[in-house]
């Protein structure tokens, strides 16, 4: 295998890359994003500078994702804080727990997202859209909202919504343990096609777990819930900021 043929690899292994080049397209995407309140001076804290924090207000938020370009299926839990770089509006990402190799690699490998392995679900029982999060054997996270009791939102709100910088702080160490890559990422998502958009009453229950901490940002008070569906495209993203240079 000669250098030209290692450089057009996607990723490893050599003999059955993980994932494939991207862009990455997603069909029937489903959210359920709930936001809480929480302690500002632990926003402050979990927030990597030049990262501002913007407001009390974050979410967890559970996603199933039944079609993903390269990935396959998989479903996802994400605590997100809304702050500001530069003066612009961003969300940055926190924790990220998913249910299947090629994502949690990729994600890691290529944008940086925060990604471990836990077994998320998002579905629909009776009346209520409910979502669990167990990590190693235990339930650390749980949610329920109405069902589509106060839809369906305006998608040109939704689309400027998920077009907001997701930004992530990507570490790779190098061979001897050191930082190779130290960066803040900028995602953005593009060709967003919103099929619905519901928002309504939700509660999002958090369970203190040494290695699936979200309950690090408590909740002091539910704000309530948006549930989506869409197809979109993951590109690739860009560096912010390179801790490193």
């Amino acid at each position: 295998m000669n250098k030209q043929d290692v450089l057009k690899l996607s990723s490893m292994p050599l003999q059955s890359p993980t994932y494939p080049v991207g862009p990455y397209k997603f069909f029937e995407r489903q959210y359920m994003i709930i936001n809480y309140r929480t302690d500002p001076a632990k926003i402050r804290a979990m927030l990597p500078e030049p990262l501002q924090p913007d407001g009390d207000m974050v979410s967890v938020q559970w996603l199933d994702l039944p079609d993903g370009e390269g990935f396959g299926a998989y479903s996802a839990v994400a605590q997100a804080i809304p702050c500001s770089f530069n003066g612009e509006k961003c969300t940055f990402l926190t924790q990220m727990y998913v249910d299947n190799c090629p994502p949690l690699a990729g994600g890691r490998e290529i944008w940086g997202y925060p990604m471990k392995y836990g077994i998320a679900k998002l579905k629909t029982v009776g009346d209520t859209l409910t979502g669990e999060l167990t990590y190693s054997g235990q339930t650390v996270a749980n949610g329920t909202m109405v069902y589509k009791h106060s839809g369906p939102t305006d998608p040109a709100e939704i689309e400027a919504l998920l077009k907001r910088t997701q930004v992530t702080l990507k570490l790779i160490p190098d061979i001897d343990g050191t930082p190779a890559i130290a960066q803040l990422v900028g995602i953005n998502f593009a060709d967003i096609v919103v099929k619905g958009a519901w928002t309504g009453r939700a509660r999002v229950e958090l369970i203190d777990s040494v290695n699936c901490p979200l309950a690090d940002l408590p909740v002091l008070d539910h704000v309530g819930g948006l549930h989506l569906v869409t197809d979109m495209t993951l590109p690739y993203g860009r560096v912010l900021h390179d801790y490193l240079a």
